[in-house]
């Protein structure tokens, strides 16, 4: 494999064709699983309507100054990452109603968010916290 560039290739998103798909946001409480067997069937689903997941919405509370039901909100928040990335959308936005322990959720979040970006999304929160100290 070369490490030159190469002058007679043209960028990947010249090659690219529009689709003709109507984007959808999905809010996960309407999931009904984040089974890999039920994120496939609707996938296929999603396909067959012409929808394109872009994006998926969850909603969040850590309202209990408690590591143990901070650690459960949060992999709750992960199994969305990952059913989002299996859906193919490009963002998952997090919306946080209330926190208790900004000091003990943000790291949490933040851990979060580096999954999603491993994945290849991009996490946004909304409310009261952010990542930033």
């Amino acid at each position: 494999m070369s490490t030159t560039p190469s002058s007679d290739r043209t960028p990947t998103i010249e090659h690219c064709q529009p689709a003709d798909e109507t984007p959808v946001i999905l809010d996960a409480a309407a999931l009904e699983s984040t089974a890999p067997e039920y994120l496939r069937d609707l996938r296929r689903e999603f396909a067959e309507e012409g929808l394109a997941p872009t994006g998926l919405t969850v909603e969040a509370c850590f309202d209990a100054d408690c590591s143990l039901a901070t650690q459960e909100e949060v992999d709750r928040i992960r199994s969305y990452v990952r059913a989002g990335s299996f859906l193919g959308v490009g963002s998952i936005t997090v919306t946080v109603d209330d926190v208790a322990d900004p000091e003990k959720v943000r790291p949490a979040l933040a851990a979060c968010a580096e999954r999603a970006e491993r994945e290849g999304l991009v996490l946004d929160l909304e409310g009261p916290i952010t990542l930033e100290r």
